[in-house]
């Protein structure tokens, strides 16, 4: 690859860049009074209130609430380290190194959470440990596709 095709690759922001830059203005918007309301208004109108049904159980709003929070919230934390590192280390290698360390530490919270579980002193079943288990194992999966690439990487980069 030549120096010129890979200024013109570096150059600009990516679309997850431009996603993080975007939700981290919506967060600081969040903090005015009068812009979380009208998103409260709006989020009543689209899903419905947050409140319990007849019968004790969550209304749908709890469940949509909760996953955009954590789907925000995770794309946030991962695009503006992205963007943090992309200012130092380039795009290609800036989403390399986020990625390694998203899924290592993924790895490290999974190995956590299977070892130390609020399961009881001695759990009569393991069923517990399948999803962090699987998470874990994922997460070590894909470490190790973000080390191999990063190793390709700095091997094209030095002419090896």
């Amino acid at each position: 690859m030549t120096m010129r095709a890979l200024r013109r690759d570096e150059r600009g922001l990516g679309a997850l860049q431009w996603i993080g830059i975007v939700l981290a203005v919506l967060v600081l918007l969040s903090l005015i009074p009068q812009f979380r309301a009208a998103i409260d208004v709006l989020y009543e109108n689209l899903v419905g209130k947050n409140n319990v049904g007849p019968n004790g159980e969550p209304q749908p709003g709890v469940l949509v609430r909760g996953i955009i929070v954590a789907v925000s919230s995770m794309v946030v934390f991962v695009g503006s380290i992205l963007l943090i590192n992309s200012t130092n280390l380039g795009r290609r290698l800036a989403f390399l190194v986020t990625g390694a360390t998203f899924f290592g530490f993924m790895a490290v919270i999974g190995l956590l959470y299977s070892l130390y579980a609020p399961r009881g002193l001695r759990p009569e079943s393991l069923e517990g440990l399948i999803l962090p288990g699987a998470m874990m194992i994922g997460s070590l999966i894909l470490f190790a596709m973000f080390l191999t690439a990063m190793n390709r990487y700095e091997a094209e980069q030095s002419g090896d």
